[in-house]
């Protein structure tokens, strides 16, 4: 579980973050400005203009702790200097708190360019073109917000979500390491990442995520147990045993990941049976929105939602 080394985090398709959306080859895409590499640590030099010289000891442990579970979500920025060496742009924290969980080698952003303004614009633009998992895409939106410039509104608009579902994405950074890792390696949905930011012990998080790897719980499952501070393992009944399906309990955790509301599937022996749940009349005109518009604009239901 500890001490996975970079080069083992890729393979598992973990730790690229932002260099997901950039091609490893610098000839690829010369209008991007930047491209991605695995750098050596020792070939890094300090930024001679870092200001902070002083870095919270309890965070640092934090990060070092996360970057062994996880990876290196969010890559470091470079510039090549010459004979194989880099000079760093952005993200001492994580150089250092590399260094310290024994890595070798970093992901990086090797910048080209020094275009603030087209480097990030062409990152907005891949988020696009490129399929990250749910920790990835977090690690995406913060540090293009953080360290590129974007803000919220524009990243919103740029990749056509509302600001709140970037938030609640973004949040999913503050699960613990080890839940992260389930997310980023898919045995988690965001759906399920996001019912266990409600709890506000880290070590409840922990519990709750191996119950739901345990017990395959539906994203309404684990929002459920969230809601009644519910902990030990309950024991499934003779239907649900028989009709139980792994398969549909993925297909619900991402209906309702999708349409950001509570979705169940559910199969019996001669019928099966889809629900999706709505807060009011307002909220069932989003989600019809979503899953076929036209009904919507036959349909208006704004008029009759007192």
């Amino acid at each position: 579980m500890g001490g996975q080394p970079v080069s083992n985090v890729k393979r598992g398709g973990l730790g690229r973050g932002l260099g997901a959306l950039i091609s490893a080859s610098p000839e690829a895409d010369p209008e991007l400005g930047a491209h991605f590499a695995e750098v050596a640590v020792d070939a890094i030099e300090p930024n001679p203009r870092q200001p902070r010289e002083a870095f919270d000891e309890e965070a640092m442990a934090e990060l070092v702790t996360s970057i062994r579970e996880v990876g290196v979500l969010q890559p470091v920025v470079v510039r090549a200097i010459a004979d194989g060496r880099y000079q760093l742009v952005m993200g001492e924290r994580r150089l250092r708190a590399s260094r310290e969980a024994g890595l070798s080698v970093v992901p990086a952003i090797v910048r080209d360019t020094g275009d603030d303004a087209m480097l990030r614009d062409a990152l907005l633009e891949n988020l696009h073109r490129q399929q990250l998992n749910p920790l990835e895409e977090a690690a995406a939106y913060r540090q293009l917000l953080d360290e590129f410039g974007a803000t919220h509104e524009e990243l919103a608009e740029r990749i056509g979500r509302s600001r709140s579902q970037v938030s609640n994405t973004i949040r999913l950074l503050g699960l613990p390491p080890a839940v992260q890792r389930r997310v980023a390696a898919g045995v988690l949905s965001a759906g399920h990442a996001r019912a266990l930011l409600a709890l506000d012990d880290a070590d409840a998080q922990e519990r709750l995520a191996a119950r739901i790897v345990a017990e395959g719980l539906s994203v309404r499952a684990t929002e459920e147990a969230v809601t009644s501070g519910a902990t030990a393992v309950r024991p499934k009944t003779t239907r649900r045993k028989a009709l139980a399906s792994p398969a549909l309990d993925r297909l619900a955790a991402e209906l309702s990941d999708l349409l950001e509301t509570r979705v169940t599937v559910e199969l019996g022996k001669q019928r099966g049976k889809l629900v999706v749940q709505f807060a009011s009349m307002g909220d069932l005109q989003r989600v019809l929105k979503l899953l076929a518009p036209g009904v919507v604009e036959r349909n208006p239901l704004a008029a009759e939602e007192e």
